[in-house]
This record gives structure tokens, sequence and C-alpha cells, in this order.
């Protein structure tokens, strides 16, 4: 079985001709789906720019929603709380 999809992705009048993991044909659709709502977004938020300057928009503001998800998610001090925890109950579990 064929574990690759084609999809044609569209922003406009362009066309984006893709070859993805059938798995993730959701993920790209909804890639393209905030592209678009954030693209229009700014379009109407700010008129009169040109098409470059709401592409950088778009794409700055969807890499900074993506590093803001990412820091969100940070296991560290999540880790940093546990140890002493996983300490005790290994401690404990040595002394039985």
């Amino acid at each position: 079985m064929d574990d690759t999809l084609s999809i044609t992705l569209h922003f406009g009048s362009w066309t984006l001709p893709m070859t993805i993991k059938r798995d993730e044909e959701y993920i790209y659709r909804q890639a393209e789906k905030l592209i678009k709502e954030r693209f229009s977004f700014y379009t109407s938020s700010y008129p009169g720019q040109n098409s470059e300057m709401y592409l950088v928009m778009t794409i700055l503001d969807i890499a900074v929603q993506s590093k803001r998800h990412e820091s969100n998610f940070d296991a560290e001090p999540v880790l940093e709380h546990l140890r002493p925890l996983l300490e005790e109950v290994e401690a404990a579990l040595i002394t039985k």
C-alpha cells in the first residue's frame, strides 16, 4: 500500500502541489486553513499593503504562535519538580 498522497494546497491564485504522508493530510489541510485565516485577518486589518507584506505578517504570526506553543510544553520545569519525588519513591522502594 502506498503511504504517500498527492495533494494540492491553494493560497489565493497560487497552487502548491505536494506529495505527503497519507496520515498527515489532515495536518496539511489544517495548516492551509490556518494560513488562509491569518492572511485574511491581516489583509482586512491592514489594507493597502502588498502581498509580500501580508505573507510576512502571516508567517511571523504563525511562527510566534508556534514558539509560544513550544515553550508552553517545555517539560523540564515539571521534571525538576518531579525528580525529588522520584528520588523519595526510589529510596522508599530500596529500604523495603
